[in-house]
């Protein structure tokens, strides 16, 4: 008793002691859980404004109900450079006393039309009464129910921060002109020509194992320009894929019942395949006619010579047992052609200055060039045609249907031979066109039933990821035990923290996150599940250096150097005075390049080389250059002549043009400066 009464005497001591013990056993878990440590609850900072992540988060959502088909790491991504942009401007604004009073506000939101055309706001003559739209303010503001009030609040800053950007952007704006000599000198670069005669060696000749490039050169390289590399903190992990696929044994156990469907499939009246097909099928009932290019490669030849009526299979195709019927086929059903549109002044859409008449003459003489040489039919394109959609793949335009295209280039196609080049008119100017090819096409119904693994085949699938996984945490050597698995090692590289993807295996964030986790070590193992089975990832490396990861640097940067060095091998092969003793010396031939202007530097044949078009420009008639080092190769040039554009009685579309392009780069590379600058914590990968 006396023990009992002592522990009574004492309770207030013994609750303080408990209470001391449980807080710090708490606080020492919140300490090693970081939750009290700076920016825990953060998504990151921008110049020591921490972007919250509760807020963060709700943004994020907002982002995620507007946009259908918007991932939530879509959603987080355009959230963060919302946020990184606001923080980063509103500094800027308040740097430079930006701000809009209560006028420039109304004139804002009378340009906002769900505002201004609200018959609540509207007077007697049908305008906007701003008496009318203060009196619903103040209303709102001193209802009992505030809510109104306080998502007005959130718009209303929201405007004013549009219209301080506006006018932010328009002060960059006014600071940009463009200067007659500028407008002629861009005047000049399109239409000042040369025509020359150059010898050219190709890198290609030289073997890529004559020419070694190691990674510390690699690296050497990037540091020489370390913002062109600059790189986030990326990962590199190992990974192999435990399809969760049916077996052969799968396959065979369905043979049986799509057997069964082949038999009802033949007694099938044509009216009725569609409706077949949809009741017996995973796969619904597709009317589209098919060339035989898009049929499934393997049965291609099987599947397009059926005559009407007739069946095949069954076949296993993307993971179905399937049995076809072939319905119908049709002649000339689609085509493929290519054409070098060459628009005139006031023809839609068009931007060209070059008169009707001159461009159908340009048209006529490409045309007996496309005839002459109906190989270089696709750089002639690349390098005349107006129409921006083609042009970049030698003016092609594949499977082609009937009525398509605009009636005279759709008659042309259909109703020439391939191999037909010629000239038509349409509304949008000069068509040179090359009939490349015509497919026919065939209707089938295919009953198309989805092989899914057995519950046996499932079991083992979990048993061989589990046993790979518990292998590689005790085997160093991953590449050795996926190879014993009968499986691919597969790399993936240069993954940032807020990724998404994982190459190979889709939408992964998981695996993104556990890559960049601070626990998770060079080296470590982990099995995931994904839809397509089990994922066993090794983490391979962290690159944490500012600049590209070593891999992905080899990409880029491997085949400058390799060039490089390739540059000095050809240069020795390329000795002489005269073009004529360097073509004997290295191999080569002497070629001509005619009309080739510095807006548009592309050698005939070779391609892209400002370099070399600018060292012709350069010279002298009749004078021939050192060797130079383009991008594809090492040249050497003699000039032949140079044709000066005449004067322009106005230079104003040049001087447009380019005041346009040069305020609209003004204002991005403005931002981009004030973003470089900032100090930006990015927690993303946690999230």
């Amino acid at each position: 008793m006396a023990v009992l009464s002592k522990i009574r005497q004492r309770s207030f001591f013994l609750i303080i002691i408990i209470a001391l013990a449980l807080f710090s056993f708490v606080l020492a878990d919140v300490i090693q859980s970081g939750t009290f440590s700076t920016g825990a609850n953060d998504v990151g900072s921008v110049n020591g404004t921490d972007i919250e992540a509760q807020e963060f988060m709700q943004n994020v959502s907002n982002i995620e109900k507007q946009g259908q088909g918007t991932s939530t790491t879509q959603a987080m991504n355009s959230a963060w450079e919302q946020e990184v942009r606001r923080i980063i401007l509103t500094e800027e604004f308040d740097k430079l006393g930006l701000k809009i009073g209560s006028e420039q506000l109304i004139n804002v939101i009378k340009q906002n039309p769900n505002l201004a055309q609200n018959p609540q706001f509207l007077n007697a003559a049908g305008q906007f009464d701003e008496n009318k739209f203060k009196e619903f303010l103040k209303g709102i503001k001193n209802a009992p129910d505030q809510t109104q009030w306080t998502e007005w609040k959130t718009f209303e800053k929201n405007i004013e921060r549009y219209a301080v950007e506006q006018m932010y952007n328009t002060m960059i704006k006014s600071g940009v002109y463009t200067t007659k000599a500028e407008g002629k000198f861009q005047y000049k670069l399109e239409n000042d020509k040369v025509d020359f005669e150059y010898v050219t060696v190709a890198f290609s000749t030289v073997n890529d194992d004559q020419v070694k490039v190691s990674d510390a050169e690699i690296i050497d390289f990037m540091k020489k320009s370390p913002k062109k590399y600059k790189s986030e903190n990326t990962t590199s992990i190992d990974f192999v894929l435990v399809e969760n696929k049916p077996s052969k044994e799968d396959e065979q156990a369905m043979l049986s019942s799509i057997g069964d469907v082949k038999v009802k499939f033949d007694s099938v009246a044509v009216a009725n395949i569609g409706e077949f097909v949809n009741a017996n099928s995973d796969i619904k009932f597709d009317s589209t006619y098919l060339a035989k290019k898009d049929l499934p490669l393997d049965y291609q030849e099987a599947l397009f010579n059926l005559p009407v009526g007739g069946v095949y299979g069954p076949y296993v195709f993307n993971g179905h047992q399937c049995i076809s019927r072939m319905i119908a086929k049709k002649g000339n059903a689609s085509a493929k052609a290519s054409h070098i549109l060459l628009a005139y002044k006031g023809a839609p859409q068009s931007t060209a200055t070059r008169t009707k008449e001159e461009a159908q003459a340009l048209a006529n003489d490409l045309l007996a060039q496309a005839k002459a040489n109906p190989g270089n039919f696709a750089m002639l394109a690349m390098t005349n045609s107006d129409d921006p959609g083609s042009k970049n793949n030698g003016g092609e335009y594949d499977n082609i249907t009937p009525g398509q295209m605009v009636p005279k280039f759709n008659d042309f196609v259909f109703n020439n031979p391939v191999g037909s080049i010629g000239v038509v008119e349409t509304d949008f100017g000069f068509h040179v066109i090359k009939v490349t090819d015509k497919y026919d096409a065939v209707l089938m119904g295919t009953v198309a039933q989805k092989i899914q693994p057995s519950e046996a085949t499932i079991d083992a699938i979990y048993t061989k990821a589990s046993q790979l996984e518990a292998d590689a945490n005790e085997n160093a050597d991953f590449a050795a035990l996926a190879k014993k698995a009968g499986l691919e090692l597969i790399p993936a590289t240069n993954l940032k923290g807020f990724d998404e993807y994982v190459q190979g295996v889709g939408s992964q964030r998981e695996i993104i996150r556990w890559s960049f986790n601070k626990d998770t070590e060079i080296g470590d193992v982990r099995r995931f599940e994904v839809p397509q089975g089990f994922v066993i990832a090794k983490l391979k490396d962290r690159n944490e250096s500012g600049l590209l990861p070593i891999d992905v640097a080899k990409q880029q940067v491997e085949p400058i150097i390799r060039n490089q060095k390739k540059a000095e091998i050809i240069k020795k092969k390329m000795s002489g005075a005269s073009l004529e003793a360097v073509a004997k010396a290295s191999g080569a031939s002497v070629q001509p390049a005619m009309g080739v202007s510095l807006k548009m530097p592309v050698i005939p044949n070779i391609g892209n080389e400002p370099k070399v078009v600018g060292k012709a420009f350069g010279l002298a008639a009749g004078k021939t250059s050192e060797v130079i080092e383009g991008n594809s190769g090492m040249f050497m040039v003699r000039a032949k002549a140079v044709t000066k554009a005449p004067e322009a009685p106005s230079y104003a579309t040049y001087i447009t043009q380019d005041r346009t392009q040069n305020q609209s780069y003004a204002i991005s590379k403005a931002y981009t400066a004030l973003k470089d600058k900032a100090e930006i914590k990015d927690n993303r990968a946690n999230f």
